[in-house]
């Protein structure tokens, strides 16, 4: 069978981007501004991240932002072009106004996707976080084309206009595949816990090995769960963070809550659902009883579909 690993001009260009190390110091240095600034927004900061993240939607809130700019922006293109073609058209002053239009919601949409994907891309990193870093500036050069065509419509200058918008949807069309490839091959935006279940009860640790409010981890054929005692009640949930696959495990238990220890997503012991981001999809949570000193789990049948 022959090797199937991408290849052509795209895939050389991302490889170029991707050992582009003197980038580190920059993109650094915006992932703590960004962090900062949600910190320094205290409990309303952490509802904005929340929002941004989209721990309300169940799903990251950025790819659905991306629909508008791509499709407003893809809609001026066609009046565009038929504006260009039908220079005596009776109604070419409705396909400019039109055309204006779906730039301006496109300009709108873009600045929402652009908030929301820099909420999710401050907590990626290696080769993730360049290509990210790579789409961020491509998406705000297309903004500013988009921009900067809108000005010269503004002023007459429709031909300019046009060229302008063009080459904003040329750049934006490199930016949508470094976009594909942050989810198709970094895995990021995506569900990363196991969603495996034992069949029926089955055992994971000895309930003399649990301590209040300590996590442990324990392999249940093959499913990674991690249990906490609290208030005399076992809790187990899977171990694998849902946002990018961090040790729970490892993590703090507060308030009712297991912290990630990678990014601080908090899932609730209760029944695995997102009470703090950038996770947006819930933990797999498991039923709990002791039989013969020993802790046994299984899947909820409704688990994994409570949301935040």
């Amino acid at each position: 069978m022959s090797d199937a690993r991408p290849s052509g001009f795209a895939e050389s260009a991302v490889q170029v981007i991707e050992r582009q190390e003197w980038l580190v110091p920059l993109e650094e240095g915006l992932q703590r501004a960004v962090s900062a600034a949600f910190q320094a927004g205290g409990a309303a900061g952490r509802a904005v991240k929340n929002f941004l993240h989209g721990t309300w939607l169940g799903h990251p809130l950025h790819p659905v932002l991306t629909d508008v700019p791509i499709g407003a922006w893809t809609t001026a293109l066609v009046f565009d072009a038929l504006d260009a073609r039908g220079r005596r058209w009776p109604w070419r002053s409705v396909l400019q106004r039109r055309a204006d239009d779906a730039i301006v919601l496109g300009i709108v949409g873009a600045v929402g996707a652009a908030l929301a994907g820099l909420t999710d891309w401050q907590h990626t990193g290696g080769t993730a976080r360049r290509t990210g870093f790579a789409h961020a500036t491509l998406n705000t050069l297309a903004l500013g084309l988009y921009v900067g065509s809108l000005a010269m419509r503004r002023r007459g200058a429709r031909r300019a206009g046009r060229s302008l918008a063009g080459a904003g949807f040329g750049v934006l069309l490199a930016s949508a595949y470094l976009g594909g490839r942050l989810v198709y091959r970094e895995h990021i935006g995506v569900d990363h816990a196991q969603r495996d279940e034992p069949n029926g009860f089955a055992r994971a640790v000895r309930e003399a090995d649990l301590r209040e409010g300590q996590p442990v981890r324990a392999d249940v054929g093959g499913v990674r769960v991690v249990l906490v005692r609290r208030h005399g009640r076992i809790h187990a949930l899977g171990e694998t963070c849902s946002h990018l696959g961090g040790p729970l495990a490892e993590g703090e238990v507060q308030d009712g809550a297991i912290v990630c220890p990678w990014h601080g997503s908090r899932f609730a012991l209760e029944d695995g659902r997102v009470l703090d981001g950038p996770a947006t999809m819930p933990q797999p949570c498991f039923e709990t009883r002791v039989r013969d000193g020993f802790v046994e789990v299984r899947r909820r049948p409704e688990s994994g579909l409570a949301a935040a």
